[in-house]
């Protein structure tokens, strides 16, 4: 058993989230949110913001924490157990660009029921409701929230 931590952020931008579409070797991977494995030294939200930048070239600011998703998986030599920890995250931009290096041959902004219908994993389906279900608390807070999601000046 092999234990491992994430970080990642559901991007909202304009009431739409930020997906990336993977696809290796010409094999349907899925559509999943931005995430990536913490590095020595690095705190969790540093790791959220270096993953969404690195994944999707999207320069974002945390919002709030939103929780933690686990799940297992056989790696190469054992189970994996892996737990994210996600952030609530905004940008100010639709401009994104997919790494090619993780086999990301897409990325772009989907409404909440697009995004949700394409996200291939349960648990970043929920987790992506809990981010809109905190997203609409936020900007239901008044005028000052609205300039988190708009970077308004």
């Amino acid at each position: 058993m092999i234990e491992e931590i994430s970080c990642g952020g559901v991007v909202i931008y304009k009431n739409k989230a930020l997906l990336l579409y993977k696809n290796q070797n010409g094999r349907y991977m899925g559509w999943v949110l931005p995430k990536g494995a913490i590095e020595e030294g690095e705190t969790y939200k540093k790791t959220a913001l270096r993953e969404v930048k690195e994944e999707t070239d999207v320069s974002a600011k945390i919002v709030k924490y939103i929780g933690k998703t686990r799940y297992n998986f056989r790696g190469d030599q054992d189970i994996i157990y892996k737990t994210v920890y996600w952030y609530l995250m905004a940008s100010d931009s639709f401009c994104c660009k997919p790494q090619a290096e993780e086999y990301f041959a897409d990325a772009g902004y989907y409404k909440k029921h697009e995004a949700y219908y394409l996200l291939k994993f349960h648990d970043e389906k929920q987790i992506l409701k809990k981010a809109y279900n905190e997203y609409n608390g936020v900007i239901h807070e008044g005028e000052s929230a609205k300039k988190i999601f708009h970077f308004a000046k």
